[in-house]
């Protein structure tokens, strides 16, 4: 069902300084900076060969990742990101396997300009899980 990774998203304080540590340091192909207002993040992404690494910090004190960075002061792994080739069937399939989807349950439009959903960290080994159509 899952398909390639498509990113591992990391919470950050400060974006311009996380960018430039990737972009500079490490001399990365960084994105500019974007803000996503429904999910209450400015995101930025780090364009590897294989994958990416999607920079959040956030947009408004109450974004999840103020949330998350109250209980993680210095950052860290927010979430990973698998391809699905059909969200729905996915969604369908994970339900009836008892596994938790966030929110309504309706896939929302992430960052890529497609459908995502999220799941339940407790369903999946302590990790919040995204799901994206391909």
């Amino acid at each position: 069902m899952i398909g390639r990774l498509n990113h591992v998203a990391i919470a950050v304080k400060d974006i311009a300084a996380a960018s430039a540590l990737y972009r500079d340091t490490m001399g990365a192909d960084v994105s500019e900076a974007v803000p996503q207002t429904e999910h209450g993040v400015t995101t930025v992404f780090i364009h590897l060969p294989n994958t990416k690494i999607e920079l959040l910090e956030p947009l408004g004190a109450d974004s999840p990742i103020a949330k998350f960075l109250e209980r993680n002061p210095d950052g860290g792994i927010h979430h990973i990101c698998y391809e699905v080739d059909d969200i729905l069937a996915a969604r369908d399939r994970l339900k009836a396997t008892g596994a938790r989807v966030l929110g309504t349950g309706e896939p929302k439009i992430g960052a890529h300009g497609k459908p995502v959903l999220f799941l339940h960290p407790k369903d999946f080994n302590g990790t919040l899980v995204e799901l994206e159509q391909a």
